[in-house]
């Protein structure tokens, strides 16, 4: 059983495909717009259940507990070599003029 005040991740679907607006892109429309948010859990619950948050920025939000304690996993892609020595380069060209 997971604890009422406990920090959680919920998931739920915001629109259905019919109900997105018409002048989206044809495979975003085909699909439902899902969101997930985190925020303490407000009653005992079991991952899975349906439940309700209390976000950071104190909205009451309802959705599917999908997770418990979640951590932030950042990513910000593959590396790319030129980006390591742009502060350099920029700052050489600043030096010299160019």
């Amino acid at each position: 059983m997971i604890k009422k005040d406990t920090w959680v991740r919920i998931h739920s679907i915001a629109l259905q495909p019919e109900e997105r607006a018409a002048n989206i892109p044809d495979d975003s429309k085909k699909v439902p717009l899902e969101f997930w948010t985190k925020g303490y859990l407000q009653a005992d619950a079991e991952v899975g259940d349906e439940v309700e948050v209390l976000t950071k920025a104190g909205r009451l939000v309802k959705g599917t507990l999908v997770e418990v304690n979640p951590q932030y996993q950042l990513d910000y892609g593959k590396l790319v070599p030129e980006l390591l020595r742009i502060g350099e380069d920029a700052r050489r060209i600043l030096r010299e003029g160019k």
